[in-house]
């Protein structure tokens, strides 16, 4: 059976969603980041970065949120997570990718200029330049999602798991969203397997 090590409110939020996006059987193993679990031995002997989502499939040990939902989507198709034809396949990736590298990415560089790096290394012009990054990324995500229900292809998939949940990351830190983006963040939230991995996180806790 496979099991993800995870903390509830962190990016393990969208493997378990996944997972219950694909009706998988699993364990989730709670890592509690505020003890420190993720830095002692008994974590890093499975994940020697000391970071979570962490899955293990048999002797598979995957990493990174994004490789993870994909790895769930490849192993089990008849969820659908993942298109199966080359161009809604490219938009994928493509857009998966895009949410990834120009908008999660500047949500977590302001995170740890307002609040997770030492006080030294602390620069609040970055936090502030990051936001605008994020909101200039955003924007073209939006015009893209416009008149769309999915990020990619015709289907619900893994890539909307992973936007929906970095929007959720904005919105948590009252990044302004717009119409368009809210909408299509608000609807895909309503999803019962969201509900079900909230269930699960809380459940671990």
């Amino acid at each position: 059976m496979m099991k993800l090590y995870g903390y509830p409110q962190t990016r393990s939020a969208r493997v378990a969603w996944a997972l219950e996006e694909a009706n998988a059987e699993y364990e989730y193993e709670l890592i509690n980041l505020q003890a420190g679990e993720h830095k002692k031995p008994a974590f890093l002997t499975i994940n020697p970065f000391g970071k979570i989502p962490t899955l293990v499939d048999n002797e598979q040990v995957i990493s990174e949120s994004a490789a993870i939902c994909t790895y769930i989507a490849e192993k089990f198709p008849a969820a659908q997570l993942i298109p199966t034809d080359a161009q809604s396949r490219a938009e994928y990736f493509q857009w998966l990718f895009f949410v990834v590298t120009e908008l999660e990415v500047h949500l977590w560089t302001a995170a740890k200029h307002e609040r997770f790096l030492p006080e030294d290394k602390k620069i609040p012009a970055v936090a502030k330049t990051s936001y605008w990054e994020f909101e200039k990324a955003a924007a073209v995500l939006s015009t893209h999602l416009n008149g769309r229900q999915y990020i990619a292809g015709d289907h619900f998939s893994a890539a909307d798991i992973i936007c929906v949940s970095v929007l959720h990351w904005a919105h948590h830190v009252k990044v302004p969203l717009n119409e368009t983006l809210l909408s299509y963040m608000n609807r895909l939230s309503d999803r019962p397997a969201l509900a079900k991995a909230r269930k699960r996180e809380a459940e671990a806790a």
